[in-house]
Parts: C-alpha cells; structure tokens; sequence
C-alpha cells in the first residue's frame, strides 16, 4: 500500500501553464487520498504538487541539493531534506516513494524515469507502481523500443496515463 508517492516533472513549468497546473491537481487529488508527495522540492512542478497538496491539507516532502546552497526549498514542502550531492538526492527520492508518477519534464526528469525504471527492472527495488502521465511518454517509450534492447516484460513495469486523475485512480485502486 503505496503512502509516499515521488513526483518528477520539470522545474521550468510556471503558474498558469498546463504542466504546472497538472501538478497542481495531482499533489491535490494525492492529498485528498490520503498520498504524502515527495518530490526534489523546488519549483515548478514541484512546487506546484506540494502547493496542491497543502491546499488539500497534505504534506510534501522536499529532497533539495546542498550542491544548490543557499536555495531552499519552495514555501509549500513541509518537511526539506538536504542531500549531499546529486546521487544521494536520487538515492533519496527513489527509496522513500512507495510509488513513482512521471510528469512531462526535461533533462532531469528523463535522468530519474530511467534509473526508477532501472531499479525496479533490476529488482534493486521492491516492486511498486511507476506511473507515467500525459501524450510524451508513448513516443518515449516507442523510441526506446525502437532504438534499444528492451524486453516486453520491462516495458510491463510502467503503466501509462493521459491525465493526473487516471494516475491517483490508479494508485488508489492498488491500494484495494
């Protein structure tokens, strides 16, 4: 029973912009089904899934970089955990989710989707849901298909949603 879900999407997305309100709605809907968020804990998308989940009367917590000092985390986490370097951050928010949701992203988000998929490919963690939401992740996934030696099995660990709704709906009913 998945209670700490790690978000990842893109820090780029701003107030007003669909990536930002999605993430928005999903640290809201998690919130209300009773999800603690984990997410990297500054801006965009996480930003705006710990806000949601505040407006919900939830909780969000911040894995941050001291690599990045002086920033903080974003007004909205509750709980910020500062680590070391970028490795550990990962370490971070890969063993605390019970659960993982891929919002659109960049570079970043790319870097966390492959090693979550990696690790529970690999069974270095145990096996969880890992959700990835919108239109960009099927041709992701078709160009990893096409280009790459993966089995059928490993595409199998992800499931694939068109919207936040779908992805807590999801989680809830694994929860059953």
């Amino acid at each position: 029973m998945a209670r700490i879900v790690t978000i990842f999407g893109a820090s780029a997305a701003r107030p007003g912009t669909k990536g930002y309100d999605d993430a928005l709605r999903l640290g809201r809907l998690l919130a209300e089904a009773g999800f603690v968020i984990c997410n990297g804990g500054y801006g965009g998308t996480m930003e705006a899934s710990a806000r949601g989940a505040r407006k919900a009367g939830g909780r969000a917590i911040g894995i941050t970089n001291a690599v990045f000092d002086p920033r903080h985390a974003n007004r909205y986490i509750d709980d910020e955990r500062k680590a070391p370097d970028f490795f550990e951050r990962l370490r971070a928010l890969l063993t605390l989710g019970e659960a993982y949701i891929c919002l659109p992203g960049s570079v970043g988000t790319l870097t966390e989707f492959s090693l979550a998929w990696t690790l529970l490919q690999t069974g270095a963690v145990s096996p969880r849901p890992f959700l990835c939401v919108g239109p960009c992740w099927p041709a992701v996934l078709d160009a990893y298909r096409q280009h790459l030696a993966i089995r059928p099995k490993d595409f199998a660990l992800i499931t694939l949603v068109d919207t936040v709704e779908e992805a807590v709906s999801a989680l809830k009913a694994r929860q059953r």
